[in-house]
């Protein structure tokens, strides 16, 4: 899967519509050939790739994806203050709808005393269905624990992130809401430069 690349910590418009009308997809004729007895290794090769996260609101689900069912990227934003990661799986009892996860992670903590807040931005795409959920800014979530470990593969760091949302990320027009209350995930991202 190609990697995704978001200008700036809040989506624009025009980006999120994009995303939300498939744009991320790959042609055939751009898609890396694999070998015919390769099978997708999900989120990642060790097969530590985890998301937990309930959904309320304009969606409603349990999320617990575990490795082989998801597909995770991610990277340096590219001002270097901050990290996105990107994990896409099935919505449980619908494996035809595929959700997206967007997470921009800044590395600054804004909490006061010994507990950690990285503002986070979260972007929610129901692919195929063109809906897109976006906080719009990063001050509706957080992640109050970011680890970040080297991979064997020489290019590539474990990230394990918890966190929180305040506020609901929105549809475009401002009258749909979906909650995040919690989240957790286990995914992997490039070391260095952009996703």
């Amino acid at each position: 899967m190609p990697a995704l690349h978001f200008p700036g910590t809040a989506l624009p418009t025009a980006a999120l519509l994009a995303l939300g009308a498939g744009a991320c997809v790959q042609s055939p004729a751009d898609a890396p050939a694999a070998p015919a007895d390769s099978a997708p290794i999900g989120c990642m090769a060790t097969g530590e790739g985890t998301l937990q996260a309930q959904l309320r609101g304009a969606l409603v689900a349990d999320l617990d994806w575990q490795n082989a069912q998801m597909h995770c990227e991610g990277g340096l934003r590219p001002d270097g203050k901050g990290l996105r990661v990107a994990i896409a799986g099935p919505m449980p009892n619908d494996a035809a709808t595929q959700l997206r996860f967007i997470f921009g992670i800044a590395f600054e903590d804004a909490a006061s005393g010994v507990a950690k807040a990285l503002p986070t931005n979260l972007t929610v795409i129901v692919e195929g269905k063109q809906q897109l959920y976006a906080t719009l800014g990063d001050d509706r979530c957080a992640v109050e624990l970011l680890q970040r470990t080297p991979l064997a593969a020489a290019t590539l760091d474990r990230v394990v992130a918890r966190g929180y949302c305040t506020g609901p990320a929105t549809d475009l027009s401002g009258d749909a809401r979906l909650h995040l209350q919690t989240f957790a995930f286990t995914a992997q991202m490039q070391r260095g430069g952009e996703p």
